[in-house]
């Protein structure tokens, strides 16, 4: 076997231009928003999602508020609503983040009578819900702006709106003011885990003839007139004032806005179509939904955007902010890299400007929306530049430089993490000619080892299977240890060579030590990648994308104790494992990349390892008109191995891609079979420090 190490001079690609392309989706079904099913992972803490309407990267999201609740402010079984909020960060812990501007119908003139669920539908930019008391609500986001739409039986009615009201008790400040049927203000809170403030504009139209007035500091009450059976509401939001949140209101009706935000989705979702089972096709279009929610353009029409400093600025690209990229720095973000390349290049130019507006790992004083963490943002934009994406890194050098001489090397699990940080800093330096401060970095990442086998080499200590020992976070020492993706030789080297390697990757699965509840050793099913037994890959992909596992929960120390036995991706309320958050779609980008044949080898060089599809036939329209039409020949759910693979026509005996080959498109071709092929591939790829 050949194990090869590509080199930087052939992974370039630099200065290419990406252009929006929009497909009209899979063969027989054009609608692919009719597919997703947007109650996915929205009952307990089975991936803290919400049904709310929403739009592709918009921070105005508007859903249901209910008690009881998840992180996203939402749990399927409530039948107590609360009433209705504009804004969350889908999928991610420490109880949420947003649900500003509480809105909540009432009938008569007690405001507090509880709103009890009997029926509710959604879809991709939709949601609807009617309560015993006869009201129905119905909800569309097209971009920053929304609709709700009432339906009232006769007599008093009106809205309670609850402008103090966040996830988690995050408020902080806000100011408003009413004129005749409107509201408008701001509004300021704490972000995820309570690090940071964010700071939001809004404005609020309510049908004439709506009263509107001030039931105490935070709250006003809206009166509609007694005659009227239906009522409107008019959102805009923004990150930069009242006067763009007002301007955001475009004169269109409900049904059109509804309509217009459907298709926008049909056309997000289809920059990737699926071919093959029904039902798993509609798990698939659901997850892929879920990687489209963040991080949140927050620039206006005109370029305007608040930066993370607070001052507003301008410019030609839009700016994003909503990040979470701890969590979807292996997944999320390198799967819009492929096919959502105009918006990805974005991204990256709004990750770079984080730098220069002062970087933080969690959220500044200042932030123009809700936002979690921003850990291993350079693996990001070294990950970035090297697919193609321009990143003038002469210009952040020294802010780089100076985020990794503050990195944490205290605890065994964060001096792992530091030191990936580290060699993406060596990498960095190198491409701009700085090769003695490269080397300095270089040898610094190297320093890992030390800690490895400080820690994580004796796996006969007692404590090696408990969560959080010796100051691990969210993990044990077994699921850690395997966390050094920018230099597996030297990982093999560490435990003694290719067979005790192998021997102990095989004793971590066989004895169910994975957790794919949690992050810290997601990159573990792809390790057999590059060694002689790249088909245990293949077969471990396939089991924790669609076959029974078992699993133990991350908090629980009782490995015995009602372990988790069942398929982890599932396409209903309850659908992860217990405890696993789906983490701003990182865990839901895991199976889609996984669906259609490829996983990231390392973020920081532009690889892909190769599986079988969950498909017999997929395509990613990646840029210019391209696309990569994969096809797998004997299908089966039996069949989880690769026998052969052709690039368009030729043969390849390599079980990688480059982003290039994907971006350049053409036909992939699987031959797959129940038997796994030992002497396939021939030649594999091995990240090395």
């Amino acid at each position: 076997m050949i194990v090869r190490k590509l080199s930087v001079a052939v992974l370039l690609i630099i200065g290419c231009s990406y252009a929006s392309v929009a497909q009209k989706g899979t063969k027989g079904n054009t609608d692919l928003a009719s597919l997703v099913n947007v109650f996915l992972g929205t009952s307990g803490d089975h991936g803290q999602l919400s049904p709310a309407a929403s739009y592709p990267f918009s921070m105005l999201s508007i859903g249901p508020q209910t008690y009881p609740k998840l992180h996203a402010g939402y749990e399927y079984e409530a039948k107590r609503f609360l009433g209705f909020t504009h804004n969350r960060f889908e999928g991610v812990g420490c109880q949420g983040s947003g649900g500003n501007l509480l809105i909540k119908p009432f009938l008569g003139t007690d405001y507090t009578k509880d709103l009890i669920k009997v029926s509710q539908k959604g879809s991709p930019g939709y949601y609807s819900v009617n309560f015993s008391n006869q009201i129905k609500a119905e909800m569309t986001v097209v971009e920053k702006m929304g609709l709700h739409r009432y339906q009232f039986p006769a007599g008093e009615k009106g809205f309670f709106i609850d402008l103090a009201h966040t996830l988690a008790n995050k408020f902080v400040a806000e100011e408003h003011q009413i004129s005749n049927n409107t509201v408008s203000g701001w509004v300021q809170a704490k972000t995820t885990c309570n690090v940071g403030t964010y700071k939001i504009y809004y404005y609020l139209a309510f049908d004439a003839g709506t009263e509107i007035s001030n039931l105490n500091a935070h709250q006003l009450i809206g009166k509609l007139p007694a005659e009227r059976t239906s009522a409107q509401i008019k959102v805009g939001l923004s990150s930069v004032s009242e006067a763009y949140a007002k301007a955001s209101i475009q004169p269109v009706s409900f049904d059109a806005l509804k309509q217009q935000s459907h298709q926008a989705w049909n056309e997000a979702l289809g920059k990737i179509n699926v071919a093959g089972n029904t039902e798993r096709s509609k798990l698939f279009y659901s997850l892929l939904y879920r990687t489209l929610q963040s991080p949140y353009n927050i620039s206006e029409s005109d370029g305007a955007f608040r930066a993370t400093d607070g001052s507003l600025q301008k410019t030609s690209s839009k700016r994003y902010n909503g990040w979470a990229i701890w969590d979807n720095y292996r997944t999320q973000l390198l799967l819009l890299s492929i096919a959502w390349p105009t918006q990805y290049q974005d991204m990256v130019s709004s990750l770079a400007h984080l730098y220069e507006a002062g970087k933080k790992d969690y959220a500044s004083q200042n932030e123009p929306s809700n936002t979690v963490r921003t850990e291993h943002t350079i693996v990001v934009l070294l990950d970035s530049y090297r697919k193609g994406y321009p990143v003038d890194f002469n210009k952040i050098a020294d802010s780089l430089i100076s985020e990794v001489d503050r990195l944490d090397f205290s605890k065994p699990d964060k001096a792992l993490e530091s030191s990936y940080d580290t060699w993406a800093l060596a990498e960095i330096l190198n491409i701009i000619g700085k090769k003695e401060l490269s080397e300095k970095y270089r040898q610094k990442a190297s320093e890992y080892k030390k800690y490895w086998n400080k820690d994580f080499k004796d796996l006969t200590k007692s404590d090696v299977d408990k969560v959080q020992a010796r100051g691990l976070y969210q993990g044990t020492i077994w699921q850690y240890r395997w966390f050094a993706p920018f230099d597996n030789k030297g990982l093999i080297g560490l435990m003694g060579g290719m067979d005790q390697y192998l021997k102990q990757l095989d004793q971590f699965f066989e004895e169910d030590k994975y957790n794919h509840a949690n992050e810290p050793d997601l990159q573990a099913p792809s390790m057999y990648s590059f060694t002689p037994q790249a088909w245990k890959t293949q077969e471990l992909m396939h089991r924790f994308a669609v076959d029974t596992v078992v699993q133990y929960y991350f908090n629980d120390n009782s490995k015995g104790i009602d372990p988790f036995v069942d398929v982890v991706y599932k396409n209903s309320p309850k659908a992860y494992i217990r405890t696993m958050d789906d983490d701003a779609g990182a865990m839901s980008g895991w199976f889609v990349l996984t669906a259609c044949g490829i996983m990231p080898a390392c973020p920081g060089w532009p690889i892909y390892y190769l599986n079988v599809p969950l498909f017999s036939s997929a395509t990613i329209h990646t840029q210019k008109g391209k696309a990569l039409k994969i096809t797998v020949n004997n299908f089966s759910d039996r069949n989880k191995y690769i026998k052969s693979l052709k690039l368009n026509g030729k043969m390849l005996n390599r079980n990688y891609l480059t982003q290039e080959e994907i971006n350049n498109g053409g036909e992939l071709v699987f031959e797959a079979t129940a038997t796994p092929d030992p002497s396939w591939p021939k030649e594999t790829w091995m990240s090395e420090l």
